[in-house]
């Protein structure tokens, strides 16, 4: 392959790759919103000229180069968060804001530039002659990412029928290759109590108290260590090869967390004693770890045995309708994933990136000392897509995205446009370097 010539036409199509990107932020499209990005995205697909654009049901927008055997695919969710505290931004998050190096704007970093550089991607491989019957290029751009990770993907698997060799998350990943990620799930517990009036509270049976209790077991959970000593084993243990035969792949990922987000009650009044308290839990979980696991953990805490069947935990439902209106259901539960270190797709993703860029992260002045800090090949700390890509389905996933985590959700959200060109280069690579 000529890397030569792959970088330089990269490095052309900067000034279209800006251009759509500026456009994309002036277009608000938080979760079930997302309409807007998508016909701008599906309009940038045939304009390039791309042999197949499609809108399926769920919203999403599925792209498709080239017309060989094997289906590779780059996604990017193209929905972001709102933008909080509008005083928090030193510019508008709509509107963005472009010098030589940056492009600001709501969604620039998480993660609209990985669309841009997708199919940008996929454009270079049909300019350069790389396209052959080996391979098919799908750039999907998903809704919903933001409300239910992987529910799009959920719906493009099981109801579009759409099942690729591998697939590359565009998520950003500050310079880097990333090979999985901890997952998650939401939980809810309930406790119930009986009410009374406030001037007699020992005629009734508080809820919140008995929620007290199990939150003080919730917090050793998360907290205690697992030297066996402890009532209450800490998450910790899961990094340790007695408990956990997925050790090693834990260590890499990091432990598991879990942590109250969210509290809840019912009572008459003020004046009277609570006979209801709810929490929902932030549970983040490493190899090893599933949600029926993180379940019964819950269950057998010793307040929620004390406490008996006056307390529930459950898991939560996404059944929020998407802009189409189409409702999917699902759990919310979101599985952890890693993809070995010496797996092909690992291996094809690094070796286009070093033949074309080395062997270490790159940035620009801003951003590259503290990439070059960082191994070549990691993972991310949020949750993508890949939940549900390779999480509940199997397929081979792996992370390589324009921006940078920190930018993700923050207030005076930006990204670099030398990231946009260095992305749509490896990609534009990596489908010859996988089919070789």
């Amino acid at each position: 392959m000529d890397f030569i010539a792959l970088k330089n036409k990269a490095s052309e199509y900067e000034a279209d790759m800006t251009k759509f990107l500026r456009d994309l932020v002036l277009i608000p499209g938080e979760s079930t919103g997302e309409k807007g990005h998508i016909d701008r995205i599906a309009a940038e697909m045939k304009k390039l000229d791309f042999n197949k654009v499609e809108i399926d049901p769920m919203g999403n927008v599925l792209g498709y180069m080239g017309t060989g055997k094997k289906l590779i695919a780059f996604d990017a969710h193209i929905d972001t968060v709102g933008i909080g505290n509008r005083s928090n931004w030193n510019f508008d998050p709509y509107q963005g804001y472009e010098t030589p190096e940056e492009i600001g704007g709501r969604g620039t970093s998480d993660q609209m530039g990985g669309i841009v550089s997708a199919i940008y991607g996929a454009k270079i491989m049909k300019d350069l002659g790389l396209l052959s019957d080996l391979y098919t290029v799908l750039v999907t751009g998903t809704v919903q990412e933001e409300d239910c990770d992987g529910l799009c993907w959920q719906y493009i698997i099981k109801e579009d029928k759409v099942r690729p060799e591998f697939v590359v998350s565009t998520e950003p990943t500050d310079g880097g290759i990333y090979r999985g990620q901890r997952g998650r799930m939401e939980i809810r517990v309930d406790v119930q109590g009986i009410s009374c009036h406030g001037s007699a509270p020992e005629r009734g049976d508080n809820a919140i108290y008995k929620m007290a209790d199990i939150l003080q077991d919730i917090r050793s959970l998360n907290d205690n260590n697992a030297t066996g000593k402890e009532d209450i084993l800490g998450l910790s243990k899961m990094l340790d090869k007695k408990f956990n035969p997925q050790w090693e792949e834990a260590q890499f990922l990091g432990r598991g967390t879990i942590t109250p987000s969210e509290i809840f009650f019912t009572s008459p009044s003020r004046c009277a004693v609570a006979d209801s308290c709810s929490v929902s839990l932030d549970r983040r979980m490493t190899a090893g770890e599933t949600w029926e696991s993180c379940l019964g953990e819950i269950r057998n805490l010793p307040a929620v045995k004390k406490y008996g069947d006056k307390v529930s935990v459950s898991m939560y439902n996404y059944e929020r309708p998407s802009y189409t209106g189409l409702v999917y259901p699902i759990e919310c539960y979101f599985p952890t994933w890693v993809i070995p270190k010496d797996h092909k797709v690992t291996k094809a993703l690094e070796t286009a990136y070093k033949n074309l860029y080395g062997e270490t992260r790159l940035g620009n002045a801003e951003t590259e000392s503290m990439r070059k800090q960082r191994p070549l090949t990691d993972k991310w700390t949020f949750s993508t897509n890949g939940v549900s890509i390779m999480g509940r389905n199997g397929i081979p996933c792996i992370g390589f995205g324009p921006g940078a985590e920190a930018q993700a959700h923050a207030p005076n959200e930006k990204t670099w446009k030398v990231d946009l060109v260095r992305c749509a280069a490896v990609y534009a690579t990596l489908p010859t370097m996988y089919c070789k």
